[in-house]
């Protein structure tokens, strides 16, 4: 077996980060374009992060600290660049936070010298993942995140039941973070909890997914909402559900806030995951949506189906047949980045604009929820072609 130097690896994976992304022309839809290859992988983490370079320690060049998965990530511009909060997964399978940046949001991502340290609260988590950024209007920058413990409750022998809440911590720069205590929330488990980046009504606006369970979605299920006074000590009781599951759809079993809303001039525009189950398992998707500027919890636009949904080499993985986002970049010139984990293993880039999204949301039919109705749409579309063809023949 050929043995490589520490300095064989740093060359190798520099040919992988200045390597361009191109546009994956088997792909179209005119709503957004897919990337030939991800953005992010287990081979784009550091050398140094796994590799010891000392051959009096590691005679053979062997991966001491291996990395499984690079994915689900939250995103933002900050000091003109474009970063991701990578949720990074050792071969251990504890999961931590990572800073990867790159100059136009699509390729040549570079993590940070070092991995995020996040501070523990007085009950330390097992596993922390799946961070949202959101600049919010008071000045910090918030990352919230899933905190995850073994469930107090389970058996002795039952070493699969967990509790998830929603950590909390503030940063300016994205390298010094302060923990927070975390989101209380009556009772409810919450693995998808997103704050919104501006005040409403003078409160902070939190998105929530209530559930039962850690798996189960429960009986209150939805992405739902609450008001809070203060993120320093965040508590909310009732959770209003205002986006809810529905059957036979690809929300069927469970939904979720992904990224911060974007704001645009015709309402807040929303990304969320969707999940139904099917012969193969869940299978997760993303949709979008719009909601009012002023009362952000109310819908004024949901298209039906799927935005976006695992293709090709996409449904293979850590967890197969899954789609997952929770960061999405709106430039100033109105592209939007649309950042999206397939099969919980690496992290790719949708990219459109804000009118296109609107357009989307706005003149797409909604989910009819029967099949007769659905060809009803469908017909009325096909009509409409053919009047609008004749039309055009006449005239020339």
């Amino acid at each position: 077996m050929p043995q490589k130097t520490f300095a064989q690896l740093l060359k190798d994976q520099e040919k992988l980060l200045a390597q361009k992304n191109t546009v994956d022309k088997r792909f179209y839809n005119g709503l957004f374009d897919r990337f030939a290859n991800p953005v992010l992988t287990r081979e784009h983490v550091p050398v140094a992060w796994r590799w010891d370079a000392n051959p009096k320690t590691n005679p053979y060049m062997l991966e001491r600290l291996g990395i499984g998965t690079a994915f689900n990530a939250g995103a933002m511009e900050f000091e003109g660049r474009i970063v991701v909060m990578a949720r990074t997964d050792g071969n251990d399978r504890k999961s931590f936070f990572a800073v990867a940046e790159s100059k136009n949001g699509i390729d040549n991502f570079r993590f940070w010298d070092e991995p995020v340290v996040m501070p523990e609260t007085e009950d330390p988590d097992t596993n922390v993942y799946d961070m949202r950024l959101t600049r919010h209007e008071d000045g910090w920058i918030y990352g919230l995140f899933c905190s995850e413990r073994r469930d107090p409750k389970a058996a002795p022998h039952d070493l699969s039941s967990a509790v998830a809440a929603c950590g909390i911590a503030r940063t300016k720069d994205l390298r010094t973070w302060e923990r927070l205590p975390d989101l209380k929330t009556g009772g409810s488990q919450q693995r998808n909890v997103v704050l919104h980046p501006e005040y409403v009504n003078g409160k902070y606006l939190l998105y929530t997914r209530p559930t039962d369970g850690f798996i189960d979605a429960g009986t209150q299920s939805g992405i739902a909402y609450a008001l809070v006074e203060s993120m320093e000590r965040a508590v909310i009781g009732a959770e209003q559900v205002f986006e809810p599951r529905i059957y036979h759809t690809i929300k069927e079993v469970k939904n979720g806030q992904g990224a911060p809303p974007i704001r645009t001039r015709h309402g807040w525009l929303h990304v969320a995951h969707g999940v139904r189950n099917c012969a193969a398992g869940l299978r997760y998707v993303l949709y979008a949506f719009l909601t009012d500027l002023h009362e952000p919890w109310k819908v004024i636009a949901a298209p039906g189906g799927h935005l976006i949904a695992p293709l090709k080499e996409e449904r293979v993985g850590d967890v197969s047949n899954v789609v997952f986002s929770n960061g999405m970049v709106a430039k100033k010139n109105g592209e939007l980045l649309i950042y999206y984990a397939s099969s919980d293993t690496r992290l790719h880039v949708a990219r459109t604009d804000i009118e296109r999204m609107v357009d989307y949301c706005k003149g797409t039919p909604p989910d009819a929820l029967r099949s007769y109705a659905c060809v009803q749409q469908r017909l009325e579309l096909i009509r409409r072609n053919k009047a609008f063809l004749a039309k055009g023949k006449k005239t020339k």
